[in-house]
Formats: structure tokens, C-alpha cells, sequence
């Protein structure tokens, strides 16, 4: 069955406002060369899904330079492909100018280019969710079991300790939903946590967002999924791949720092029927200067390493000083760092300048940050 994707770009960017001050969620730097929204794009098209709009909010320059035409993602398309999607703020939309804060708001928001679509199904995405997932079997299970809604989820450990909130959904051995609740810290140990994916059929996506205006409803989760779970024929997809949501800079630096683990990139990488697409940048290979140590570290063409790059993430043009050691810690895009630089847990954002002899060190829970553009 044919199917439309629509993910929502900026949702929880106010929880990661370090790296999204100057760029939307969708666009944060990750994994030395890609981007976030590369997940959900890469999810959708590599199940056949080839026709994508993104919501968009603000701070979205970086986003449109890095989708461009689409055509990284086979996206570039007369019928269908990637649409840009900004929010409804002209006096005859919108006449007091609101933008979104919610999934269902947005949908709210492009209620016109869902109506206008000729597809059956919709898969609704966040982009702060980094998983290979396959979409095609999860779309087929919809329509095989003829559900209203599907959720896909994912079994995992939850605590006390834990400072994200997650949403819990129980289901029966038929996999229909019973009951959907944020968790509440009661008690730990595994739970189906909901991935912020969902499949939908257009018409019935219609209908709600047509009942959503009407009772004023404003959360797609609690005022529509909570509510009326008991009611709906919602079911759950079970995915058994890694999976991590990016919620606050901690979880952006633990969910990197997972990548040196190679069981977890062959999960997210090392698939060949689905690959992770990402804009095709040429840059000349990495320089190993005489002296040079590398350990367990992922480091991206054109950078130059004189120093010691250890359990650390590289992107794009990195230039790393004589006698500086890096441990535990990301520098993006064309970062400089001096000579007999320190730098232990620190997250530097794109084109930092980092002068000769300086000592930064964070904690794994509490990352130290260097906004982009800096100079330390």
C-alpha cells in the first residue's frame, strides 16, 4: 500500500537548546557526517516511502541547505519527493500568528497538504529518534490487521533514575493497546516504550485533526491516543533494533558515544537492504601526522591529527594540534584545537577555536559545551 511521510522537525528542540539555538532538531550534527533527520528520511525511503513533507517551525536554513532537491535521498521527484513545509503564519491562515508547540498542532497546521495527498497511509516521525527501522513491514501490519492506528515501540529499561519522560504502552497477545501512560517512576524494569513513530490511514488521520479543531484538542498523545486508546483498534509494532531519543545534550552525547560500539553501528549502519543516506560532501582524506595516536574513535575526511584522539567522534575538517589529547568527546565540522590541548567529555559545536594549552573537561552525565563560532 502506498503511504505519505510527514515528520516533524523541531519537536523537543527547547530540551537540547545548546544545539539548537542557530538550527532545527532535524539538522543537529551527528555521527561525523550526518544529520538527524537522516534516520526518519533514510527509514521512509528505503521502505518505499517517496513522498515526505517536513514540518517545519524556525531556524530551518540549515535544514533546507541540507535537504536541497532531495536528491541524496532519491527524493529529487516530479510526483511526490521531499516538500519543505513551513509553519501557518499568513494573516488568512493564522490570523494571530501562532506557531505550533505540539505534533498535533503541527498536523493542525498542514491539514491542507495532508487533504491534498493521494496516498492511503501516513507514518508520522520525530526526527530526534536515531533507529534503522524497517517502515515497509510496519505499514504492512497496519493494513494486515486493519488497525486505526499503529505505534511501533520498543522493549526497554526504565527507572527511577532515568530523567527522561517516556511513554508506556501496554498491549495484548494480540497486540492491541490497553493502555498508554507517561511513566511514572512507580517501578523499573522493561517496559514497550513508545518510539514516536505511528502509521495511520489518511482518511481516519482527517478525522481526527477535523475532531481535534472542534473539541480544541492540542496533544496528539494525551488528548487523542490516552483518551480514546480503550476505543480505537490501535495496535503496537514491536522494533528490536537499537534505538535512542535525543532529548537532552546528555542523551546526545551518550547516543554518540554508542557508536563506537560496533555492535550498535553495524545495527544503525550495517544494513544492507537499508542504508543510512546522508548530502554527499567530497573532502580529502584524513592526515596522520608523525605521532599521531588514535583509539576506538570515528573520524571524518579532510581533518588532521598531530595529537591523541581517543574514544572521541570527528567530524568534517577537525584540526588537532601537537601534544593535545582528546578523550571522550565530539568536535564538529572545521573545529581547530591548539597545541597541548586537554579536552575530556566536551562537545564542541562547528568552527570552534580552541588556543594552545587549554584544559576543558566535562562528566559523561554533564557534558562541557562550546557553542558554535567560539573561540576558548
Amino acid at each position: 500500500m502506498n503511504a505519505v511521510g510527514i515528520i516533524f522537525s523541531s519537536i523537543n528542540e527547547k530540551s537540547v537548546y545548546e544545539l539548537t539555538k542557530e538550527r532545527t532538531m532535524a539538522s543537529v550534527p551527528f555521527g561525523c557526517r550526518y544529520r538527524l533527520i537522516d534516520f526518519a528520511l533514510s527509514n521512509m525511503v528505503n521502505s518505499g516511502v517517496t513522498h515526505v513533507g517536513l514540518i517545519t517551525h524556525y531556524n530551518y536554513q540549515s535544514l533546507m541547505d541540507h535537504i536541497g532537491s532531495g536528491k541524496d535521498w532519491d527524493l529529487a521527484r516530479r510526483q511526490g519527493g521531499v516538500k519543505i513545509l513551513p509553519p501557518y503564519i499568513t494573516a488568512f491562515a493564522n490570523t494571530t500568528n501562532f506557531l505550533y508547540n505540539t505534533r498535533l498542532e503541527a498536523l493542525i497546521s498542514i491539514r491542507d497538504f495532508i487533504a491534498d495527498c493521494k496516498e492511503d497511509v501516513v507514518v508520522l516521525s520525530d526526527c530526534d529518534t536515531v533507529c534503522n527501522l524497517d517502515l515497509s513491514a510496519m505499514i504492512e501490519q497496519h493494513v494486515n490487521t486493519g488497525a486505526d492506528i499503529t505505534l511501533g515501540v520498543k522493549s526497554s529499561y526504565v527507572s527511577q533514575d532515568s530523567n527522561r519522560t517516556v511513554t508506556i504502552v501496554n498491549s495484548d497477545a494480540d497486540q492491541r493497546v490497553t493502555d498508554i501512560a507517561d511513566y511514572s517512576g512507580a517501578r523499573s524494569g522493561f517496559e514497550d516504550v513508545y518510539i514516536r513513530i505511528m502509521v495511520v490511514g489518511r482518511k481516519y488521520l482527517e478525522e481526527l485533526i477535523t475532531d481535534a479543531i472542534a473539541h480544541g484538542y492540542t496533544s496528539l498523545t494525551k488528548d487523542i491516543l490516552v483518551r480514546n486508546c480503550k476505543y480505537l483498534d490501535c495496535r503496537v509494532y514491536k522494533f528490536d533494533g537499537y534505538f535512542a531519543t535525543i532529548r537532552s545534550i546528555g542523551d546526545y552525547f551518550s547516543c554518540s558515544m554508542d557508536l563506537l560500539d560496533p555492535e550498535i553501528r553495524r545495527s544503525l549502519f550495517g544494513i544492507n537492504t537499508r542504508p543510512v543516506f546522508t548530502k554527499v560532501r567530497n573532502s580529502s582524506p584524513t592526515s596522520y601526522i608523525d605521532g599521531a595516536i588514535v583509539r576506538n574513535s570515528l573520524i571524518a575526511d579532510g581533518c588532521v591529527i598531530q595529537g591523541t584522539v581517543e574514544n572521541s567522534i570527528l567530524f568534517r575538517g577537525v584540526k588537532v594540534g601537537k601534544n593535545t589529547h582528546i578523550k571522550n568527546s565530539i568536535i564538529m565540522q572545521d573545529t581547530l584545537t591548539g597545541e597541548n590541548v586537554y579536552l575530556n567529555c566536551v562537545i564542541a559545536d562547528k568552527n570552534v577555536v580552541i588556543r594552545d594549552g587549554r584544559v576543558l573537561s566535562g562528566h559523561e552525565t554533564r557534558p562541557f559545551f562550546i557553542d558554535k563560532d567560539s573561540y576558548v
